[in-house]
């Protein structure tokens, strides 16, 4: 395998020997693996219940080029741009296939052969196209259509719906037919052929897309415009590292394949069908959790990309609100009142868990979704989310959940949830989960709060439970136990009672976050997934042990596969594959572990730490009360310029921002396009004044 300079491109001149980590082409709509005769749509799935899963769509550009004279072969994922060639050059010909998941049109996805010749000859030329492409499908029932304009033509359903009385999705195919072959004609020296695929949910949205691929195939922008949409996307947001090229490579990976699973910026249809662990280009039966979305979205993976993107932070939200109408099923059919959120969700929000353990017991996802939403307004201060967006309905509504799942226990005077598993699944059926009960009080002391900054009476009971539901912990070890009972030899699958600091912002002493660190560590299982180490490294950060935490992260590299930065779920291989929990959980440590960012009400506070090999940290496009900020830290200084303020007129509301440093409560205003630069320490910023009368929170 071989490296360039550049670490937003990826290079080797062989492919994996597992297909599994080949790389994914996404963009938020369509999702492929490179070479499979299979792909995804964003909603469309097939089965119904716990058999539900993404349906698997019959790929056209399953093709492989191949020449008649030995060739050298490459191999490139260019993270720029979002597309992955395949250049072949042999004695007589080069040969250049590209392929790509349009970023802006995201119906579209392209296939482009551009042939060469090495020496002048007055031979013609030919390339071969191998291709594996059936219009055939399990989990739906094609039927071929009429020719549209040259393109071939399939059109089918699904076979299930996900619950009964549901819809069963159609889906269109229209595409150019891939020749056998192509030919470089004796008087050519070059030539380029094109190939659109178009994927829709009807024969109309179909057949204009195509006609707009072939508009912009026609006037040469079908590329351009694909990779303007790429820099575009990446222009907002920056993270990149001086001192360690693995660390480097290993975020542009992460950010890319994450962006990947988004829509566009631009894209206001409201059909995002959410974020599931192994992205869209995994999912099928049985495969990379079906393609289901579980707390891996809220938790894992929103926070990185809301510190940068608000409109994708929005697309998360107005998923789970596009939910809720099977989130009240679900709370009923458990005999409670207000929303209960699926452990794992697909389209209409009921639970589709083959195991209906985990959909009955695993309810901190509540906790984990209401998480978001804080999130996106203490980030924005959008309150269009909670009002036109219906976004108060789902915070409501699990704080509704929380009152009638709790019960009173007069022996100490405290709220337990009672049988339930905690996010380490390990255990089931235990009492007073720490994490799940502290996401419980935390989700309804934000109710409490979005009710009075909406003037909506917010009922006494949502205060009561948060005041006084049970917290687990040992006052003789000065810890938190995982659940009532918990001892601290017991074995633990993943991150749990150790993400009560991070990002629950539980309060407690030093003291207490060290003794809970130094407790799960070693019993944490190494061959869990790869999320879990990053919420260490955040925690020994917090505590100024940069050190103990880079050994900690570092674990997280045994995950990626090469050479495409591909994540595996586990660091033998195993598991979920393309494993964007763990991307996430990676991206955090840097973004709120060595920046310390911390978004709380009225500020983003930080507080940096650089582990040693690591000598200067630059993250651009901060996204903060509208205004994009550049940070750079280093060793002894970090600088912070305001690269761009958005004055918008929600509700007539304008900001001041200013830094606070900690030390010495000197307050240095943030003027757009001024760096201010300081010594570094542990600082804040924060807004300082608004004419809005119902802020700060």
């Amino acid at each position: 395998m071989s490296q360039g300079s550049d670490p937003y491109i990826f290079t080797s001149d062989s492919l994996p020997a597992d297909p599994r980590f080949l790389p994914p082409l996404a963009n938020g709509l369509l999702g492929w693996r490179v070479y499979s005769d299979v792909m995804h749509m964003g909603g469309v799935y097939n089965g119904e219940g716990g058999h539900c899963h993404r349906a698997d769509v019959p790929c056209p550009l399953a093709v492989k080029v191949e020449t008649e004279d030995p060739a050298q072969h490459s191999y490139t994922l260019n993270t720029h741009t979002g597309i992955f060639s395949h250049t072949l050059t042999s004695a007589s010909v080069s040969v250049s296939q590209s392929l790509y998941a349009h970023r802006f049109y995201p119906n579209i996805m392209v296939m482009e052969v551009l042939l060469a010749r090495q020496v002048t000859s007055a031979e013609p030329l030919t390339v071969f196209l191998d291709t594996s492409f059936t219009p055939q499908s399990k989990d739906i029932v094609f039927e071929v259509g009429p020719d549209y304009k040259g393109g071939r033509h399939i059109r089918g359903q699904t076979t299930t719906a996900e619950f009964p009385g549901g819809s069963c999705p159609e889906v269109h195919l229209i595409w150019t037919p891939v020749p056998p072959a192509v030919t470089l004609l004796p008087e050519q020296a070059k030539a380029r052929w094109g190939f659109l695929l178009v994927v829709a949910n009807s024969s109309d949205a179909a057949e204009a897309l195509y006609d707009e691929g072939l508009s912009l195939m026609a006037t040469g922008d079908l590329r351009p415009s694909h990779e303007k949409a790429w820099k575009e996307l990446w222009l907002q947001s920056e993270v990149e590292v001086k001192g360690s090229d693995g660390l480097c490579r290993a975020l542009v990976g992460c950010l890319f394949y994450l962006l990947s699973a988004f829509p566009s910026i631009h894209d206001t249809s409201g059909s995002f069908g959410g974020v599931s662990p192994g992205g869209l280009s995994n999912g099928g039966d049985g495969q990379d959790y079906w393609g289901h979305v579980f707390w891996d979205q809220d938790i894992w993976v929103y926070p990185g990309i809301a510190l940068f993107y608000p409109r994708l932070a929005r697309a998360v939200l107005e998923y789970r609100v596009g939910t809720v109408d099977g989130a009240r099923d679900n709370a009923q059919k458990q005999g409670y009142k207000g929303l209960k959120f699926p452990w794992e969700s697909a389209v209409s929000g009921r639970e589709v868990c083959s195991e209906d353990i985990y959909g009955q017991q695993e309810i901190h996802i509540n906790g984990d979704v209401a998480l978001a939403f804080q999130q996106y307004l203490y980030l924005t201060e959008d309150v269009s989310v909670f009002t036109e967006g219906k976004g108060s309905e789902v915070v409501f509504g699990v704080a509704d959940y929380w009152v009638s799942r709790v019960t009173w226990q007069p022996e100490d005077q405290s709220y337990h949830l009672l049988g339930v598993m905690p996010p380490d699944e390990y255990y089931s059926n235990v009492n007073n989960s720490v994490y799940t009960n502290a996401a419980a009080k935390l989700s309804l002391q934000f109710a409490v709060k979005l009710a009075d900054l909406l003037q909506h009476p917010a009922p006494k009971e949502w205060q009561d439970v948060a005041e006084r539901i049970k917290i687990p912990f040992d006052s003789e070890s000065q810890y938190h136990p995982e659940f009532d009972g918990y001892t601290k030899d017991q074995p633990v699958k993943q991150a749990d009672t150790v993400m009560l600091g991070y990002p629950l912002h539980l309060p407690m002493p030093a003291e207490v976050r060290r003794n809970d660190l130094e407790a799960y560590e070693p019993v944490t299982d190494p061959k869990g997934p790869a999320m879990t180490w990053g919420m260490f490294a955040i925690g020994w950060l917090e505590l100024g042990e940069a050190e103990r935490s880079e050994r900690l992260l570092e674990k997280c590299f045994r995950n990626i596969q090469g050479p495409f930065q591909v994540w595996s779920e586990s660091p033998d291989g195993s598991g979920a594959v393309n494993f964007l929990t763990g991307m996430g959980g990676f991206l955090q440590a840097v973004l709120f572990g060595y920046t310390g960012f911390r978004v709380q009400k009225g500020r983003l506070a930080f507080s940096p730490l650089l582990p040693g090999d690591i000598c200067e940290l630059c993250v651009r496009g901060v996204n903060y009360l509208g205004s994009q900020m550049d940070w750079l830290f280093r060793k002894e200084e970090v600088c912070i310029i305001v690269r761009e303020e958005e004055r918008r007129a929600r509700n007539a509301k304008t900001h001041k921002l200013e830094v606070v440093l900690k030390a010495s409560g000197v307050e240095i205003p943030l003027t757009p396009g001024q760096p201010v630069t300081f010594p570094r320490e542990a600082g804040c910023v924060r807004k300082m004044e608004s004419t809005s009368s119902c802020w700060p929170l």
